[in-house]
């Protein structure tokens, strides 16, 4: 039973899709939509992104170098790991997972407020493909400011990993540049990139569909928002692993 619900409710999701990514009818008003839904669901989690970043990066660097660095060990190791954890999976994987909570959501109930509320049902009435003109630019917009936000955020961690030398004298500054510095791999960069970009995809698209299919009131829209964030939460670890593997 579960299978096959899962199974039909991926056949709906590729339907979906297909609808979504047609040729939009009117070019300039979808361009406009897709500015506002760029800088809605991306330029409003610019704050948030560089908030949890700084933090996150401040803490990495105490952790690393109260518990991993050593007298055996080069003292510019704390800078070395935390660098390669915020490229490599935080500013990534887990930035996209807390995102899916706020961007996801968003969508969800957006799009399941305006099913229930029959503003879907009046754009069908009136000849207009609903599935593009509210989806793709959902999509296209994330996807868009998906890699910006992962820069801001590795720039970011490593401020705040700064912040713990230069305030909190954890290490000096000269040894958390040198491990900053070492044997930078600048592929990395591009990998957190090119991961962010699926990841963007599937937040938009999963939550577009969970609000886009709703069926009742507005109980139903809470629980298609929360289905969203959990859905998308689950196929972004499963594509981290993938991409993860593919990509190395």
């Amino acid at each position: 039973m579960l299978i096959q619900t899962c199974l039909n409710n991926f056949g709906r999701y590729l339907l979906l899709m297909g609808r979504s990514f047609s040729r939009p009818e009117r070019m300039r008003m979808f361009f406009k939509q897709y500015i506002k839904e760029m800088s809605e669901l991306g330029v409003n989690s610019i704050g948030i992104v560089l908030l949890i970043s700084f933090f996150i990066g401040a803490v990495i660097c105490i952790q690393m170098k109260l518990n991993i660095q050593s007298p055996w060990m080069p003292r510019w190791v704390s800078g070395y790991t935390t660098r390669e954890i915020m490229l490599l999976e935080f500013s990534s994987s887990i930035m996209c997972l807390i995102l899916a909570g706020k961007v996801g959501s968003n969508i969800a109930s957006e799009l399941g407020t305006m099913r229930v509320t029959q503003q879907i049902d009046a754009l069908d009435i009136m000849g207009v493909n609903s599935a593009c003109y509210l989806i793709m630019p959902k999509i296209l917009g994330l996807v868009t400011i998906m890699p910006f936000l992962v820069i801001f955020s590795s720039a970011t961690g490593i401020i705040g990993a700064y912040s713990t030398a230069y305030i909190g004298n954890i290490l000096s500054p000269e040894d958390l540049t040198l491990g900053l510095q070492h044997n930078f791999t600048p592929w990395f960069m591009w990998m957190s990139i090119i991961k962010s970009l699926f990841f963007a995809f599937i937040i938009s698209s999963v939550a577009s569909f969970y609000g886009y299919t709703v069926e009742g009131g507005s109980v139903e829209v809470g629980k298609a928002s929360t289905n969203a964030v959990v859905c998308s939460s689950v196929m972004i670890l499963f594509s981290d692993v993938f991409l993860t593997n593919l990509l190395s």
